[in-house]
């Protein structure tokens, strides 16, 4: 349950653009299609907006998570376009696929949120209604993104410890 902080806290442009920019860049050179991005929201329940997700933790300056949720549907097709050819759901080289661009998304933002940031290696789940335990004193900012293949999310639930320099 979402704390009282975490409900008043305002998102914070610093922390998203880098992840708008790099959804963008990942799904333009390594993909292939255009991104539409929607207005970033505060989420409240802890599912995660789509039924697979690939989710990396920060440490560093910058603490907390990023899950990258895709419809089924969508992450098939998307990984087929990565890929180059259709992965089955249920290949290892599927998870790996989806854990991939998120890490690239991860990777891309990260150099703009701290030099001493590190981030874990994706972990895949696929599956309705999973859950995705965050910080409980740091909201989560939904990015919508839409391409004409299918939609997918960026859930951001990370603070900066320390102002970013570059």
């Amino acid at each position: 349950m979402p704390t009282a902080q975490a409900e008043t806290q305002k998102i914070n442009p610093r922390i998203i653009v880098p992840f708008v920019d790099s959804v963008r860049a990942v799904f333009s050179t390594m993909v292939g299609v255009q991104t539409r991005i929607d207005r970033p929201h505060i989420k409240a329940e802890p599912t995660p907006t789509y039924d697979v997700s690939s989710i990396i933790g920060f440490s560093g300056d910058v603490t907390g998570l990023v899950v990258v949720s895709f419809q089924r549907s969508a992450a098939e097709k998307l990984v087929a376009a990565f890929a180059g050819q259709p992965v089955p759901p249920d290949s290892p080289d599927f998870a790996d696929a989806v854990g991939e661009l998120a890490n690239m998304i991860a990777g891309g933002a990260k150099k703009h949120l701290g030099n001493m940031s590190s981030i874990t290696v994706p972990s895949v789940i696929i599956g309705a209604s999973h859950v995705v335990a965050r910080l409980s004193d740091v909201p989560c900012i939904v990015i919508p993104c839409h391409t004409d293949i299918g939609d997918f999310a960026v859930e951001v639930s990370i603070k900066q410890h320390k102002p970013n320099n570059g």
